[in-house]
């Protein structure tokens, strides 16, 4: 097995430790065997995302009901009929972006008697074929989750690939802090740098690990 993904893996989280203690890698493991991720666990990381609930449950469900101090976090798009057990994986869901999907996910925390921690994906380019929920709603549903008790700590976003994604991070800090939000989950591999510099405390990293 190859193991540059050790060395970068090692080598981003020191990187990010320079920039800030306050931001939390997520390593992004989709398509990853176990066997690689055995590799970080031992290194001592703890969060990890996921976009594919099927592909988490056979991955991960049987290593969680052993090791409970991993953090696994929801990643992708939710899809209602899916949402049914995702408590039982995940402690953080970072694309929360319908009323709908709320009101689902307050029914699923009272059937499993687990509280998660949310993001509120924002569709900040407001792109046609990306997830997130469009800003001028964004009260609507920050007001219906707090009405329910949803624990949303922050929101989320994933900027185009070209162009000036600082702007993007930058509105989006905006709108957090007028919700008094604190947790910022912003920059993937190729923009993470600039997503921690305008306030991420959240980075989803997984083909720069990976390559």
């Amino acid at each position: 097995m190859n193991m540059n993904f050790l060395h970068n893996f090692k080598t981003i989280r020191n990187e990010i430790k320079d920039y800030s203690n306050n931001v939390n890698l997520i390593v992004v493991t989709k398509n990853q065997n176990f066997e690689k991720i055995n590799y970080l666990i031992n290194e001592g990381h703890k969060d990890f995302g996921e976009n594919r609930f099927q592909e988490a449950k056979t991955k991960w469900q049987d290593y969680l009901r052993k090791n409970s101090d991993i953090r696994l976090h929801f990643i992708g798009k939710l899809q209602s009929n899916k949402i049914k057990g995702i408590g039982e994986l995940f402690q953080f869901i970072h694309s929360l972006d319908s009323i709908k999907n709320a009101e689902l996910l307050a029914k699923e925390e009272i059937r499993s008697s687990k509280k998660l921690k949310y993001f509120i994906q924002v569709n900040i380019a407001k792109e046609i074929q990306k997830s997130g929920i469009q800003e001028e709603d964004l009260n609507d549903l920050i007001t219906f989750c707090r009405k329910v008790d949803l624990n949303v700590i922050g929101l989320m976003c994933i900027p185009p690939v070209v162009g000036n994604s600082s702007v993007l991070f930058k509105r989006l800090q905006h709108l957090s802090s007028n919700y008094f939000l604190k947790e910022l989950s912003m920059g993937m591999s190729n923009d993470y740098k600039d997503a921690i510099s305008n306030g991420a405390t959240y980075v989803r990293i997984g083909s720069l690990i990976f390559k």
